[in-house]
């Protein structure tokens, strides 16, 4: 790990909520937009790419991007890559509270696993 391990974790923290935030902006510029197998592909990504919306959403990944790299600069891949399971956790959160997403017993497994991987990655 780097020589100061809790400015790494805050990074990554960082990272992974300006991810999941994106994909979240994202998810509602799509639903917006429609299911893209009602039209044409063309049509599809011309609406994708005049949508606020989704432009929003790969601008929070471009900086989502650039912690990443911060985060490469200090830490090992093997240490900085797993917490990004951390994404799948808020994801599930986010989807169920504000998405109206199901929640289900084996979801709730899974981010628990999910939680005791990452724990044991930095134990």
């Amino acid at each position: 790990m780097m020589k100061n391990s809790f400015s790494v974790l805050s990074l990554i923290l960082v990272n992974v909520i300006l991810a999941v935030a994106g994909q979240t902006v994202a998810k509602l510029g799509v639903q917006k937009i429609g299911i893209f197998t009602s039209m044409p592909l063309t049509t599809f990504v011309f609406k994708s790419f005049l949508s606020p919306w989704i432009i929003s959403g790969l601008f929070l990944y471009l900086l989502s991007a650039v912690i990443w790299f911060m985060v490469l600069s200090e830490t090992e891949l093997s240490v900085a890559y797993p917490t990004l399971s951390i994404g799948y956790i808020l994801v599930l959160l986010i989807g169920y509270f504000f998405l109206g997403e199901t929640l289900t017993l084996a979801k709730c497994f899974g981010v628990f696993f999910i939680c005791l991987g990452i724990y044991i990655i930095f134990r």
